[in-house]
């Protein structure tokens, strides 16, 4: 029997941080499943499939991490996996809180999964997704901490949002969700 762990997040985008804990949690088991969330609660920059092809990009080069794109519960995609566990990275102590909290929650649901988690190599403790999202919107340089084709998505999609604003086409709520018109 295979070990399975599943490495669940929004990845909005994927940054050098993400990637760090995977490949690190690639170590401990057979596969690694990059599990993309479609409907995360906070506002998403890029489509579920924009995501997913941005972590693919990520792991090309390792034949044993898969990234999938996953709906519902955390815990019901590890067992549709045959996964054991779920990985999760921990930066600062506030995330710690959180994921123990979550922890506990999924132990609940199924006593039968572990919970994982990887301390981030300290190069990587100041990166968090939103932080990279509000630089490249202000047309700073985010390539210390995304791949290229990262950065390069981050552009694009600015860009996109400038000029649709600029034409009228679109609205941005202050909570960043795109309100189109």
């Amino acid at each position: 029997m295979s070990k399975i762990g599943v490495y669940p997040a929004s990845l909005n985008p994927i940054h050098n941080g993400h990637i760090d804990i995977a490949l690190r949690a690639d170590k401990i088991f057979d596969k690694l499943i990059v599990a993309v969330y479609d409907k995360p609660k906070k506002p998403m920059l890029f489509s579920v499939d924009e995501r997913v092809r941005l972590a693919q990009l990520a792991f090309k080069d390792y034949d044993t991490i898969d990234v999938m794109k996953f709906s519902g519960m955390t815990v019901s995609f590890v067992r549709e996996v045959d996964g054991m566990a779920i990985v999760r990275g921990l930066r600062v102590f506030s995330d710690f809180e959180f994921e123990f909290r979550m922890g506990l929650a999924n132990k609940k649901l199924a006593p039968d999964i572990e919970t994982v988690s990887i301390m981030t190599d300290e190069r990587h403790v100041h990166i968090s997704s939103s932080t990279i999202r509000e630089i490249a919107e202000l047309g700073g340089d985010v390539s210390w901490a995304v791949p290229d084709y990262v950065a390069e998505a981050l552009r694009l999609r600015y860009a996109e949002i400038e000029e649709a604003q600029e034409a009228g086409k679109l609205k941005v709520a202050k909570s960043g969700q795109i309100i189109s018109e």
